[in-house]
């Protein structure tokens, strides 16, 4: 399987290109992305389920999307995440809609998942809610 690189710079142009013709409205857009990285990266984590949460985080941090990952059960911790850029609200729409996946297939049922801190804001780390729906 063929795949390509994507660097921080160039993924912030694709943002700004999104938010230019679309606004906020791309927001969902890249976070259904997401969902559509999370969901291989989720199987292959379930293989080994006694580990799920330690694979995922060893996945976003050897695919680039994070520098470090704390997963607990109903939030997630991230420092490093290649979405950040400067901004007054959120800004990690993809990494929101991987870890949506993450937890939807190894809870077997509908999360509901909300970036509530963002370093993009000028906070010193990511944070994300994590609840069933």
């Amino acid at each position: 399987m063929r795949q390509v690189k994507l660097d921080q710079e160039e993924l912030h142009q694709i943002k700004e290109l999104y938010e230019g013709v679309m606004s906020h409205a791309c927001h969902g857009l890249f976070f259904k992305e997401g969902a559509v990285l999370g969901a291989p990266m989720a199987e292959e984590a379930l293989k080994d389920r006694a580990r799920y949460f330690e694979r995922a985080a060893a996945e976003l941090k050897e695919r680039g999307w994070v520098e470090e990952v704390t997963f607990s059960d109903h939030e997630v911790v991230v420092k490093g995440s290649i979405e950040v850029a400067p901004s007054d609200i959120p800004t990690c729409h993809r990494l929101r809609g991987i870890l949506r996946e993450f937890y939807e297939r190894f809870k077997g049922g509908r999360v509901k998942c909300t970036e509530e801190m963002c370093a993009s804001t000028g906070q010193p780390e990511c944070r994300f809610h994590v609840e069933e729906v």
